[in-house]
């Protein structure tokens, strides 16, 4: 199931995505009151652009513009809005996020040819580990996606791996939908119970919400550990609220794919321009195809790097490398420039740790720290000295590291109203 777009040359990809660019300009012009002033106040006749190159010429969108103008970028009257959502709020307040017939359906076909990028097939049982609820819209993206993709679901949620374990033995899923930090905890629940987690139906995992790969697509730390145990095959997908589309791991494993029928992409520098190819710079969209709330040259605030070289799957589209942080995520610290998940990957090397938080602040001088908040059942000088060596010898720099109850860190990574674990906190 590869769309036929993908196994274009790449001239045809962009001539293809030229013309549906000018298709969404002319939509924007007389449905969208946010964009319609965006041009007004540029001198931006819409006719003018005419190539992907032509975009520059338009400013960016934000996520403040997003926060600010919400209800200015819906497109359609309300009468044709039937789903709503809201963004995670990670970097920020709630966004909402109105969806017609239409865009429901461009979801369900972004989801099942995505799965279908990774292996899923009408012959699969795929049992979803995320909640469809909460105003969450990749729940129901993949629930939408495996249904149009004729496969069987099983709609377990998130969490409780008793019941998650009782739908395996039952149901014999081929693959799962769930978070890969998730998937230690199955294990665990196997181990414990006498369940040979190795002997199950189930054949691969379709990842969300945290990194699997190295900037070289090699597994990290926390695949490893998965896999080091339980031999399935892990997938990388990577997706937002505000893109409506997926860029999902093909069995090769080196990178996700773009579709071009559903989205531009841009990687730009600090200064909004493109970077030279093979350069990490901030994933920029354009949705292509949705009627409620189009987007046009959104800054994701993902830092990434495109990969253009044609995939061995037979797709020409080009592939993104992991996400190796946020913009505004990034911490310099004692001279040394990170990111959460470099954090996040060493401290995921050890099995004696329960849970943690990162926080970032800054001190009297205006310069940042660091306090890695740990939670063990163990919280001996023995241990804490061996953090402390992972991350001079991972990170290269030392930050603050205490040690909490495991309940308190667990307070602080759920929140109420939070529909994702929280790992990083900002107080800058």
């Amino acid at each position: 199931m590869i769309p036929n777009i993908e196994t274009k040359s790449t001239t045809e990809i962009q001539h293809f995505q030229e013309r549906k660019l000018t298709e969404m300009l002319i939509y924007l012009q007389e449905n969208s009151k946010y964009y319609q002033s965006i041009f007004k106040q540029h001198k931006i006749e819409v006719s003018s652009i005419k190539t992907l190159s032509d975009l520059t010429k338009i400013p960016v969108t934000t996520k403040d513009d997003l926060q600010l103008y919400n209800d200015d970028f819906i497109c359609v009257p309300k009468n044709k809005i039937v789903d709503y959502v809201t963004t995670s709020g990670t970097l920020g307040s709630p966004v909402t996020f109105a969806l017609t017939d239409a865009d429901l359906d461009r979801l369900a076909y972004n989801e099942a040819i995505s799965f279908a990028c990774a292996g899923v097939t009408a012959n699969d049982t795929v049992q979803l580990m995320t909640t469809m609820d909460r105003r969450f819209m990749a729940g129901l993206a993949y629930f939408l996606g495996v249904r149009k993709l004729g496969a069987s679901i099983i709609r377990v949620g998130a969490g409780i791996p008793e019941l998650q374990w009782d739908s395996i033995l039952k149901f014999k899923p081929t693959y799962l939908i769930a978070v890969p930090s998730f998937l230690l905890k199955l294990i665990a629940y196997a181990e414990v119970n006498d369940i040979d987690y190795n002997a199950s139906s189930v054949k691969g995992v379709i990842c969300i919400g945290e990194s699997l790969r190295d900037k070289d697509f090699s597994l990290n730390l926390l695949a490893n550990k998965i896999t080091s145990k339980w031999k399935i095959d892990l997938f990388s997908t990577y997706a937002s609220t505000e893109m409506a589309t997926a860029f999902t791991e093909c069995e090769q494993q080196q990178g996700g794919h773009h579709h071009p029928e559903l989205i531009i992409v841009e990687i730009l520098d600090d200064n909004n321009h493109p970077v030279k190819e093979g350069e990490y710079g901030e994933l920029t969209i354009t949705t292509l195809g949705v009627e409620a709330m189009p987007l046009l040259r959104f800054k994701t605030g993902d830092v990434v790097k495109a990969h253009s070289k044609p995939c061995d799957c037979g797709r020409n589209t080009l592939r993104l490398s992991p996400v190796i942080g946020r913009k505004k995520q990034m911490v310099k610290y004692k001279g040394t420039t990170l990111y959460p998940p470099a954090i996040y990957d060493m401290l995921n090397d050890f099995d004696m740790i329960e849970n943690y938080i990162i926080e970032i602040s800054q001190n009297a001088i205006g310069t940042d720290e660091i306090l890695i908040k740990i939670g063990s059942k163990t919280t001996s000088n023995e241990l804490l000295s061996q953090i402390k060596d992972h991350c001079r010898a991972k990170l290269r720099v030392l930050p603050t590291i205490e040690f909490h109850a495991i309940d308190e860190i667990n307070k602080l990574k759920f929140p109420k109203m939070s529909r994702k674990p929280i790992l990083f906190i900002d107080k800058r």
